[in-house]
């Protein structure tokens, strides 16, 4: 790739799981001229049906092939894999590397590469599908700003410090699902049928989730706009969701952040 153009319009991924999908659904689809994406064989399966399904996508011989076709190289593997799927694979200087594996700072990267190419960190989320996912990378890149731009938006941090806060919160997704399907779970055991509990529920948050659209409001000011003085919703929220249970989320969240500094440092 000798040009900037060629760069952001050829986008390689190595390792191609759920994250992997997800990036190459948002970026074959909605506005603008979509990018050739080029994908490793690794996951040979998921990576032939969506080759199969959107234009412009292709599966290449081996992860070297990958590297050269494209300008932004996503790393999308486990930080396990990582020395196996790359090695041997020469990433020239002129590559701009996206590393998406937890754990792996881009220190350690750089050396398991041995590569001088630009190494950028980001955490999409499924719903870069969507394109609403605001994707946390570090350091900024021009181009790896407006990839994720086009996917939900870019929220670059300072330091690889900052990448591991935010990084922790993602850890809270499934602890929110099973959140609700508690409360499903609930509402069947005082007699409601499993599938209108579970569609209530949906409905419920998914009307909680459109409202943190509206980022003229504080998430304080929606939790205060959602209640009523003396309701029912005060009541849950002051009872079970009280000083101690706020406590330990916060110790639980304390200790992922260490582990993640950790090992990011090793």
């Amino acid at each position: 790739m000798t040009s900037e153009e060629d760069t952001v319009k050829h986008i390689g991924i190595i390792g191609v799981g759920e994250i992997g999908g997800s990036l190459v659904t948002g970026l074959r689809h909605g506005g603008g001229a979509a990018p050739e994406v080029f994908l490793s064989p690794r996951g040979a399966r998921t990576a032939a049906e969506l080759s199969d399904r959107h234009e412009g996508v292709r599966v290449c011989a081996d992860n070297q092939e990958v590297v050269d076709r494209s300008g932004i190289v996503i790393l999308a593997m486990r930080r396990e894999q990582c020395r196996e799927a790359m090695t041997g694979v020469h990433v020239d200087d002129d590559r701009i590397l996206v590393n998406l594996m937890a754990g792996m700072g881009n220190d350690e990267l750089r050396q398991t590469l041995g590569t001088r190419a630009p190494l950028v960190r980001a955490i999409p989320l499924p719903t870069v599908r969507e394109r609403r996912s605001v994707t946390v990378v570090h350091p900024s890149h021009p181009e790896v700003d407006a990839l994720f731009a086009r996917l939900g938006g870019a929220l670059p941090v300072a330091d690889e410090a900052a990448f591991d806060v935010l990084s922790a919160l993602t850890g809270t997704l499934t602890t929110h699902y099973a959140y609700l399907a508690t409360l499903a779970s609930w509402a069947v055991g005082h007699g409601i049928a499993p599938d209108d509990a579970d569609h209530y529920v949906r409905g419920l948050f998914q009307g909680v989730g459109r409202s943190l659209g509206d980022e003229s409001r504080s998430l304080d000011r929606l939790a205060a706009d959602h209640e009523t003085p003396n309701g029912n919703n005060e009541r849950i929220r002051t009872t079970w969701f009280d000083p101690a249970n706020a406590e330990a989320l916060a110790k639980a969240l304390d200790g992922l952040l260490a582990d993640l500094g950790q090992s990011r440092q090793r």
